[in-house]
């Protein structure tokens, strides 16, 4: 896979999508295809080993957290589909559900905690902006299969993803912290850690970090590497409404590897956080792939027979969705 600087080859895409935004998934999403299907990500729910959680909210029984945190409770931590939480919650997994309407709270911005189920059950939400790698690996082996240029396909990734990019400034584009030790708070023991040297460089960058107003006024703006070359950086975008992106080129095949998060040109360590591409499209322009940075799905576009093959695949939580369909935070109106 390379960098096309060429950002005319997805000049078309920019054709089909809704300028301005008009509320339904044409925001982001092309028209014109025969089929659609939404992809749902994939959410994460846990429960703790021979106890029940804390009372909520937590700011009004610190305590009884404190006192959980230290007991070292063992947690049982698995994924789980959307349908899975509907049914957990006694709510109505369809092709337009929303994730707060399924599990029964506040979208995340009103949000005061997470949700909870009967049996114990406590939910995270699903990743935004982001399908979990090895599921993306197996929806590039069905797309792979309904293109006749499966060998010739771009790849866009939103420019946004911190880091990514080099520019001009006082800081580092990446600043990634991998470790802590058994001496930490509680909290930051959740944080994955390679070696207790790299903890200490951190805090020493910390304490070199100091805000100085009258300093910084004078101080130069120097070029920041961000993962991609600085010629990438520097160089021309596929612009689409309300989002730039960096365009490659390759195959659809080097995204059906699992390992794709490591041989991809932006990735990145660790490669559990490499961002998933925003766009993907064949050179025949069979379908279309979107997974908005703000979604916590990833739309396909393309011929009936790609988007029954989807929705089909075993490994894949997918429902076919009409042409037109709103996925906006209270366009749930059947759980309502």
């Amino acid at each position: 896979m390379e960098w096309e600087p060429d950002a005319s080859a997805g000049a078309w895409l920019r054709e089909r999508i809704d300028d301005p935004w008009r509320g339904t998934m044409h925001d982001i999403v092309p028209r014109g295809f025969a089929a659609y299907a939404r992809v749902f990500h994939p959410a994460m729910r846990e429960r703790p080993v021979g106890r029940e959680w804390p009372p909520e909210p937590a700011d009004r029984h610190r305590a009884e957290w404190e006192e959980f945190g230290r007991a070292g409770v063992e947690v049982d931590t698995e994924r789980v589909t959307w349908g899975e939480a509907a049914d957990a919650f006694g709510t109505t997994m369809h092709a337009g559900a929303q994730w707060h309407r399924i599990v029964r709270t506040e979208p995340r911005f009103e949000r005061s905690g997470e949700s909870t189920d009967a049996a114990g059950w406590r939910y995270s939400p699903p990743e935004e902006g982001r399908l979990d790698p090895p599921l993306l690996a197996l929806l590039a082996g069905v797309l792979s299969a309904h293109t006749s240029t499966p060998d010739d396909a771009y790849i866009a990734v939103w420019e946004g993803w911190g880091g990514l990019l080099g520019f001009y400034g006082e800081t580092p584009a990446r600043a990634v912290v991998t470790l802590t030790r058994d001496d930490e708070p509680a909290d930051l023991r959740y944080v994955s850690l390679d070696d207790a040297e790299l903890l200490d460089r951190h805090r020493e960058m910390l304490e070199r970090s100091i805000h100085d107003r009258f300093n910084n006024v004078f101080r130069k703006r120097t070029w920041q590497p961000g993962v991609l070359s600085d010629e990438v950086s520097r160089g021309p975008r596929l612009s689409l409404p309300h989002r730039d992106h960096v365009l490659f080129r390759g195959s659809i095949a080097e995204l059906a590897d699992p390992d794709w998060v490591a041989a991809v040109p932006w990735a990145d360590e660790p490669a559990a956080l490499t961002a998933s591409p925003s766009w993907i499209w064949p050179g025949d322009r069979a379908f279309a792939v979107a997974t908005e940075v703000d979604w916590d799905s990833t739309i396909v576009a393309g011929p009936m027979e790609l988007i029954q093959a989807v929705c089909a695949h075993l490994e894949l939580e997918a429902l076919p969705l009409h042409e037109g369909a709103a996925l906006t935070w209270d366009s749930d109106d059947v759980n309502r």
